[in-house]
């Protein structure tokens, strides 16, 4: 039998008409294989219509796990003593930073936990950071992304002096009772109030959801709203995965499609945007599903031997060489795509910023 209704809202997205809060709850919605096929199809045609069959490839340096906050479903959460923490070198964070672009990162992510040590003020704290995103970028010649939690937009100005391109920070809902409940002591607002200071500094931005938490569709339905009103650079989606010393139990509503269904979702309405593809949840092995869903970013590459965790799965694939930009060629083959050289990326940087500086002087000019 034709689905009218799933037609129709296909079509209008893939001739870029913006979808309603209506259409997009029920594309969230949608769970039968033939209709999952029919969007997963329509996203990878609009992938294909902005980035062609080119994939970009983000190397991931998680340099602390250690961390101030107590969100109740990361496995670093200040409280859990279940754990053996660490705080990579400066030394050991440039030599795995350059290791992981010489093997073919398009950018570098350097990640931690709201580490006190490098948010506090002074040589051994903030301008730490600052000095180890400049000495990362010179050394990779790769655009560099920083994931430090809130900061302010002095520091934000001062990381893009350094060299830093993008700030990641995610409320993982926009739910805010739901965000009280998976962290704990945090101020909704100045999360992404950090996000639009960003912009001001002149940093890209990501934007991020967790599945599984206790969310329900229409929680998705508004995220994604919220996601296009930032106006976000990358977008992306993960799903909870329960480890030890997380007190926060899988939400009953989740299902093994809500992450990919969202992630197809996100293509529709935010077409020429970048998506991940994280191999932090499932490895090498979920990566296929989410190509097929309209990613075109894989994260989380991590070369084996640095001594580095994951988020998600702290160790996941990471010693048998599986995250890694050869390890990955294999299933880009067989899903028609390839990775993109750094010049495409650079140059996808590059007129996403003027794009964006074109619709939000429109913006100051309306207001």
């Amino acid at each position: 039998m034709k689905d009218f209704k799933l037609d129709a809202v296909l079509h209008r997205a893939i001739d870029d008409q913006q979808l309603d809060s209506s259409e997009i709850y029920y594309l969230l919605s949608l769970r039968r294989s033939g209709q999952i096929s029919r969007l997963f199809r329509a996203a990878r045609q609009l992938r294909d219509r902005y980035f062609g069959p080119h994939v970009f490839l983000y190397g991931f340096v998680y340099f602390s796990t250690y961390c101030r906050n107590n969100c109740r479903f990361c496995h670093y959460r200040k409280s859990n003593q279940q754990l053996s923490r660490y705080r990579k070198s400066t030394s050991e964070v440039i030599d795995a930073a350059g290791r992981i672009a010489d093997a073919g990162a398009h950018l570098i992510d350097l990640t931690m936990g709201e580490d006190p040590a490098y948010l506090q003020q002074g040589a051994d704290g903030f301008e730490k950071l600052v000095t180890l995103v400049k000495r990362v970028k010179m050394r990779t010649g790769r655009p560099v992304m920083v994931s430090a939690g809130v900061i302010s937009e002095n520091e934000m100005k001062r990381l893009s002096v350094a060299g830093a391109d993008w700030y990641a920070c995610y409320q993982e809902t926009h739910n805010r009772s739901l965000f009280r409940k998976l962290r704990p002591g945090q101020d909704y607002d100045a999360r992404w109030q950090a996000k639009e200071g960003a912009r001001r500094a002149g940093l890209l931005i990501e934007e991020g959801l967790l599945a599984g938490v206790g969310e329900n569709i229409q929680d998705i339905t508004y995220s994604l709203e919220m996601m296009r009103s930032l106006d976000a650079d990358q977008v992306r989606m993960m799903s909870f995965v329960p480890q030890d010393g997380i007190p926060l139990a899988p939400g009953p509503v989740v299902d093994d499609l809500r992450e990919t269904v969202t992630m197809a979702v996100m293509r529709l309405i935010l077409p020429d945007r970048l998506i991940p593809a994280s191999l932090d949840i499932d490895g090498l092995d979920g990566l296929q599903r989410r190509l097929e869903a309209g990613a075109n970013v894989i994260t989380s590459l991590i070369l084996p031997g640095e001594g580095l965790a994951g988020v998600a799965s702290g160790s996941l694939d990471i010693e048998d060489a599986r995250r890694t930009p050869d390890g990955i060629t294999p299933v880009l083959e067989s899903c028609g795509l390839e990775a993109a050289s750094l010049n495409d990326y650079l140059e996808w940087m590059a007129q996403r910023r003027r794009d964006r500086e074109d619709r939000w002087k429109d913006r100051r000019n309306i207001c």
